[in-house]
Formats: structure tokens, C-alpha cells, sequence
């Protein structure tokens, strides 16, 4: 899964929390990068004539002024990208803001649409088609801005500010301690304006199930565990990350840094971790144990206003297709049958004698499967993972002509989160390489953590999957900034659970065990089109839906639970992986068929991966357009 906040236009198909920036005029905003390109759009004011050439840069230039206004009104925005432009501030959650946005997109809106497109060659046309799609779904956002969970268990703003203080927010000056600093002490402003977003919210009919509140309530209670929250006890999280910021900074040389103002900061970041920190989770938990207590039990959006409308539309922008609720869950039901066949297959290869539900509780439950619930077997989890990824590396060549330079780093989820995060996810680099990728991987429960499912998890969160997907479209340098950093959940998740597959091509998983654990991975996913269909749309509620998921896949119960719970908190997404790699499969069976001995599966993941992330109906597009490329060259 990729944890990500940022996707041009701030849209609700990234997190379902609000992703919007920090209140400040966007015209007296003074970035650099709006600076240099606005200069260059005032160059070119005067008419262009009839030049391809002009009209080409004059676009491109536009679409990097527009994706820099955007990032601009987004302090954690531009720390996602590695920036440190307003990094002593965070994002803005108030209504004004909100409507401020809005309003700014339909003038983005308009300017675009002022480019005459006449003159565009087919990249530049593809670069327009989809910023105006995505500023388009944007606006229409605008009705559905309330339909989601600023604060849930998966992640949100209350997990936020670590996310970004130890992950995004490096200490590499003076400047940058004191900015870490003034963050901490400007979180009560911004928790106040969440507490008033989820008071909106629940003025909507829109709030958590009850069943959601104790996961949250216990992280809330995490993060203010250890000193200075509690004297005598080892150091938070925050404290610890600065503490050894501040130390990695100071070094032996008294000019970066005299002993006296490095204790004055330590000083300062202990009061600010106090005095504002503090109060702000205090408050924000106080919030939430008052609400549970009139919490409903119901899982499905269907119970807010208008909630089958909703469900529809997010069903659309998750999958970037026409499938009804109805036709994603019959896929799922098929998948789930087909995939069935292929287990009973590795059941008689590895002579199990048995019912395939007896083989799976075996594979859940037999010690051989499991590293041991020690630190030691945590390191042995992470070193084993990291020798899949380069043993995945090695071969390359035999899939890709492209492959990423910015390096992938595997971290085990940090302590404050892994009890409620998910089992592994990524977290992309720096637009400008300086932080690399993380494939994190959440071994707060070694019985959670399988060892036949690791092939599969490292191939879909590292290489050749988000990494690779990533890091590749970060240094594409024919496309405009905001299809570099682009994210269609179909695509990348599709393309993610497809690079799951392919290492089987050239002889990967080669114990059936480990295939076993691909098939159960794809299983998972397949039961999710089910799940998630069923919850929003066909009401099911939490008890059938993790029934499902326990008839069906092998996976532990605490498994099955986060994941009907995730379902509950992020409507639609789980439903992209399986169609996005559906379509892959799909376009490459008809790519194969069309061209027979002229197919080359590296120059059709060029195809996949050179524009950036783009829609399925964008990819189907561009797959075509090459495969009559191929054709018409075959033929001359």
C-alpha cells in the first residue's frame, strides 16, 4: 500500500483525510519555483502565433505554474516532496481555506483552458487532458469534502505530525531545529481545527463507527507515552527523533552548533513537547472518548446522506473506471474461485492431505512459517526482506529497460503506530532523490508477518513494485512536474499487485510455499472487491464481513479485522488494486496477441511506465497507440 499525501489536485482518492494547505494568500505566496515560472509565463505574454514549438513550452511552463501554486498553499505537501519551505507551519483545515481552494481551482481551471491545444504534439495533449480531468474532479470533490475520516485508525492528523517531524523534516541547520520547534508549538492551532472539522462532519451524519474509536484512542495514548510526557520514562518518539537530529547536527565542531545553544534548543523542543504537544493530544483524546460514547455500529457509507451517490463516485475516482458496485463484486467472486483452483494445485504439490481450508489454518498456524516474536526475529525479517529486494535487482534486466536510481530503504513500522497501522506500506523519496523510498514493513506482530507472503510483499512495496513505479515517474524529465508526482490508486496499486506476478517470470517464488503466499496475497485482494462492495453498497455489516475474509483466505483473525476495518475508514480504495492489475494483465495479453513474435515485454513496461501514473482508460489508450506503432513499423 502506498502511503502518500499528496496528489495534484488534493482530491479525495489519496487519504480520506482533508489534504489541504496552510492558510496564506497563494498570490503573496513567495515560493521560488512560482517565482521562476511565473517569470517565464510573463515572458511570454505577447502572442505566439502559430509556433508548435511555443505553444508547447507556454503549456508546460503553465503546468508546472499551476502544480506549484497548489504545493504551495501545502506546508506537509512540501515536506512530502523534500522541500523546506514553511516547514515550521502545517497544513490549514478550516472551511475558509476550503472554499479559498475551491475557488482558486476554478481560476486554475480557466487558464488552462485559455492554452490553445491546436498546436500540442500528443505529450503535451496527454499532460493537458489530465491536469484538466484532475482539476475537473477536483471541483467535484468540493460536495463530497466531508465523506471522509480525518482521524482513523489506519493513519490521519493525529499520526500526521510524527509522520512528518521523524520521516519528512531533516535537521540539517539551525534554521531547521528551530522550524521542528515552532512546529510542535503551532499543533493545538491546527488539532483545534481538526476537532472543528470532525464537528462538521458529525453535523453531516458523518462520523466514525464505535467500533473504530479504541485502535485510535490507543495511539492517541502511545504518542504521549515516554519522557517529557512522563517523567522517568525512556523518551518519546518526538523527543527521541530531535534529540538525535540535534546531536547528528552538533557533531564534534562548536561552528555548527556551541554546546550551549544545543542545549537551549533541547531545552526548547522539551517545552514545546510539554506545553503544546501535550494539550493538544490531551484535548484531541478527550474529543474522541466523548463521541464514542454516541457512536453508531454501522460500517458502510451508506448511512451518511446520500451515501449510495458517494460510494458510486468514489467507486469511479478509486478505480478510474465505469464498474458499478455490482460488477466489482462479481469480479471479486470470481477471482476469489479461480485463485482457490490454483491453491488446491500447490496443496497436492507439497502432498497436504487435506480440504484447502485445512491446508490454509496449516499455513497459518505451523511455528516453520514464522520468525520468532523477538527482536532477533524482527532483524532476521528485515534482512531477509532486503535480500528479496536485491535478489529481485539482479534481475531486472530480464523485465525493464528503465529502472530507478533513487535507493529503497526497508524500516520496520515505528513503535507509536504499528499497532494500528497496516502490515507493510511505502513511503516515495524526494522529488530530487535526497531522501530515498521506505518500504516499511509492520512487525508489531510476528504472527501477522508470515515468511511465505514476504517474497510477495517485498516485490509489491519495493522493486518492482512502488519503488520502482515511483522513483521512475520522480525522474521522468518529458513530463511536467504534476504527472511526476501523480497518483491514480488503480494504476499504482494495480501496477503494485502486477509486479507481485512477475517475478514468477523469470523464476522467482520458487518454493511452492512462497508461491502459495503470492496466491494469498492475490486472494486477499480479490476478497476485498467482495468486502468492500458488500460493506458500502449491499450493507453488510462487520460480522458477515469478517466471516468472509475467514472462509476464504488463510489469514490470521487480527489480520482479517484491520482489513474489514480499513474497508470501513477508506471506502473504495481496497477495490484498486484488483482492478488496476486486471487491466495490465489485460492490455499485455492483447499487446501479446496483436504483435506475437514482435511483443517485448521490457518495451511494454516502457509503455506502463514511462508517462507517470495515469488513469486506466489513459493506459488502455497509450497501449494501443503502441501497439499500432509496432504494427505499422513491422509492416513498411
Amino acid at each position: 500500500m502506498l502511503m502518500r499525501r499528496f496528489s495534484f489536485p488534493q482530491g479525495l482518492n489519496l487519504t480520506l483525510s482533508l489534504v489541504l494547505g496552510i492558510a496564506f494568500s497563494l498570490f503573496a505566496c513567495q515560493s521560488d519555483h512560482i517565482e521562476e515560472n511565473e517569470a517565464q509565463l510573463q515572458s511570454q505574454s505577447q502572442p505566439i502565433g502559430s509556433d508548435a514549438a511555443d505553444a508547447v513550452k507556454r503549456a508546460n511552463v503553465l503546468f508546472d505554474v499551476l502544480f506549484e501554486e497548489a504545493v504551495a498553499r501545502s506546508p506537509i505537501t512540501q515536506a512530502w516532496l523534500g522541500r523546506k519551505t514553511n516547514n515550521d507551519q502545517w497544513d490549514d483545515h478550516t472551511e475558509s481555506f476550503a472554499a479559498q481552494s475551491h475557488e482558486l481551482t476554478k481560476l486554475r481551471l480557466g487558464r488552462l483552458q485559455a492554452l490553445d491545444i491546436t498546436l500540442f504534439d500528443s505529450n503535451t495533449h496527454l499532460s493537458y487532458q489530465l491536469m484538466q480531468a484532475d482539476l475537473e474532479r477536483s471541483l467535484t470533490d468540493y460536495r463530497w469534502r466531508y465523506y471522509n475520516y480525518p482521524i482513523n485508525q489506519m493513519w490521519g492528523e493525529h499520526t500526521e505530525p510524527l509522520s512528518i517531524l521523524m520521516g519528512q523534516h531533516p535537521i540539517e541547520s539551525i534554521a531547521d531545529a528551530r522550524a521542528y520547534i515552532a512546529r510542535l508549538s503551532a499543533l493545538p492551532a491546527s488539532f483545534d481545527q481538526i476537532i472543528d472539522a470532525l464537528k462538521i462532519r458529525e453535523q453531516h451524519g458523518i462520523s466514525l463507527p464505535k467500533f473504530i474509536y479504541p485502535d485510535v484512542i490507543t495511539t492517541l495514548e502511545n504518542i504521549m507515552q515516554g519522557a517529557p510526557f512522563k517523567q522517568g520514562e525512556k523518551d518519546s518518539d518526538l523527543f527521541a527523533d530531535i534529540k538525535q537530529k540535534l546531536h547528528n547536527l552538533a557533531g564534534d565542531d562548536q561552528a555548527v552548533m556551541s554546546a550551549e545553544l544545543h542545549q537551549q534548543l533541547l531545552i526548547d523542543a522539551e517545552d514545546a513537547l510539554v506545553t503544546s504537544v501535550l494539550p493538544a493530544y490531551q484535548g484531541l483524546l478527550a474529543y474522541l472518548i466523548l463521541h464514542e460514547k454516541t457512536a453508531d455500529k454501522h460500517a458502510g457509507v451508506w448511512k451518511f446522506p446520500d451515501g449510495d451517490e458517494f460510494y458510486a463516485y468514489a467507486l469511479k475516482q478509486t478505480t478510474t473506471t465505469d464498474l458499478t458496485a455490482d460488477e466489482i463484486h462479481n469480479i471479486g467472486l470470481q477471482e476469489v474461485k479461480r485463485i482457490h483452483k490454483e491453491m488446491v494445485v500447490i496443496k497436492s504439490q507439497v502432498k497436504f492431505d487435506g480440504s484447502l481450508k485445512e491446508f490454509m489454518v496449516f499455513m497459518r498456524d505451523d511455528e516453520r512459517f514464522y520468525y520468532p516474536d523477538t527482536a532477533e526475529g524482527r532483524e532476521q525479517y528485515l534482512a531477509k526482506a532486503r535480500g528479496l529486494i536485491e535478489g529481485m535487482e539482479n534481475r531486472l534486466d530480464q523485465l525493464f529497460n528503465v529502472k530507478p536510481k533513487t535507493q529503497l530503504e526497508v524500516k520496520a513500522v515505528e513503535a507509536y503506530r504499528e499497532r494500528a497501522a497496516g502490515k507493510a506500506f511505502y513511503n516515495p523519496p524526494a522529488e530530487d532523490g535526497s531522501r530515498p523510498g521506505y518500504y516499511y514493513a509492520n512487525l508489531y506482530d510476528m504472527r501477522q508477518m508470515p515468511i511465505y507472503q514476504m517474497e510477495a510483499l517485498a516485490y509489491h512495496e519495493g522493486i518492482p513494485g512502488h519503488h520502482m513505479q515511483i522513483a521512475i515517474a520522480l525522474e521522468l524529465q518529458n513530463i511536467p512536474k504534476f504527472r511526476r508526482n501523480g497518483h491514480y490508486t488503480a494504476y499504482t496499486e494495480g501496477w503494485g499487485l502486477y509486479a507481485e506476478y512477475i517475478p514468477k517470470e523469470v523464476g522467482l517464488y520458487s518454493d511452492p510455499y512462497s508461491d502459495f503466499g503470492r496466491l494469498s496475497m492475490e486472494l486477499w485482494r480479490a476478497c476485498r472487491l467482495v468486502v468492500d462492495t458488500g460493506i458500502h453498497a449491499l450493507r453488510w455489516d462487520r460480522e458477515k464481513s469478517i466471516a468472509f475474509y475467514r472462509d476464504n483466505t488463510p489469514n490470521p483473525e487480527r489480520d482479517i479485522v484491520k482489513m474489514v476495518e480499513r474497508h470501513v475508514v477508506m471506502p473504495g480504495q481496497a477495490t484498486a488494486y484488483k482492478v488496476g492489475m486486471l487491466k495490465i494483465l489485460q492490455l499485455r495479453k492483447q499487446a501479446r496477441e496483436a504483435l506475437v513474435g514482435d511483443f517485448d515485454i521490457r518495451e511494454f513496461h516502457d509503455v506502463v511506465l514511462k508517462h507517470g501514473a495515469v488513469p486506466l482508460y489513459v493506459l488502455e489508450s497509450l497501449v494501443e497507440k503502441w501497439i499500432e506503432a509496432k504494427l505499422a513499423e513491422s509492416n513498411d
